[in-house]
């Protein structure tokens, strides 16, 4: 569990920081990855809550 916690604090992380880069530098290229960056992101928050959802169902 600690390894999906830490994986999507990553990932928030990068996003943050690829959207904080796109607003420095105006390269629309560093948005593109932020917003693909945040879709693994919420794929990854989703299948960290429904581990947590089977945990509490087993």
């Amino acid at each position: 569990m600690a390894v999906f916690r830490l994986l999507v604090i990553l990932a928030a992380l990068g996003v943050a920081g690829l959207v904080l880069a796109w607003l420095l530098t105006g390269r629309r290229r560093l948005l593109d990855w932020a917003f693909t960056l945040l879709k693994i992101t919420l794929g990854t928050a989703l299948l960290f809550f429904a581990v947590l959802i089977v945990e509490r169902l087993i």
